[in-house]
């Protein structure tokens, strides 16, 4: 399957099915909306800053993927008979062998397993094309990040720093 096809359906932890699948350009919207269900405090924790709105040209650029360096997943549930994006996962390939990883799932959404689920389809994507290290940079209060990205069964190495934990995840 090509990357820009990707679809998989993961059972969450409260039964829900939620459908991991290539970021498309229609889903312009749709992450905006979810960026709206986020809090300040989940939007610092991804972007290192608090950030509500963003500017045309990064939104093109966050919706502009090539699924070769620049790689992303959505996670998309049912609500009220419609689907809705959730959550998203992306790599950015930074040299070779190597990607900078980062995710969201908005707060309504946390806790669900929705970022444990991304990941496994981001680390799959990943090794299916080769890389062989996945790097992400965390602020120290982020714990739910720290743990999908200490849980998934992965090598891990940490550095910490007093404002970030820089973590390398070794694929192979």
């Amino acid at each position: 399957m090509e990357a820009c096809d990707y679809s998989a359906t993961e059972t969450l932890r409260d039964g829900r099915t939620v459908e991991i699948r290539a970021l498309r350009p229609e889903d312009r919207a749709g992450l905006l909306a979810s960026v709206g269900r986020t809090s300040n405090q989940s939007l610092y924790r991804r972007f290192f800053g608090f950030r509500r709105d963003f500017t045309k040209q990064e939104v093109n650029l966050y919706l502009d993927i090539d699924f070769a360096s620049h790689v992303a997943l959505v996670a998309v549930l049912k609500e009220n008979g419609q689907p809705v994006i959730v959550g998203e996962a992306r790599y950015v390939v930074v040299q070779p062998g190597q990607a900078e990883v980062a995710f969201a799932v908005d707060d309504p959404h946390q806790g669900h397993g929705i970022g444990t689920a991304l990941m496994r389809h981001l680390v799959a994507m990943a090794r299916q094309v080769g890389l062989r290290e996945l790097i992400a940079e965390v602020l120290p209060d982020n714990i739910a990040m720290l743990k999908v990205l200490e849980t998934s069964g992965l090598g891990i190495r940490t550095r910490r720093e007093p404002d970030t934990v820089h973590v390398v995840l070794q694929l192979s």
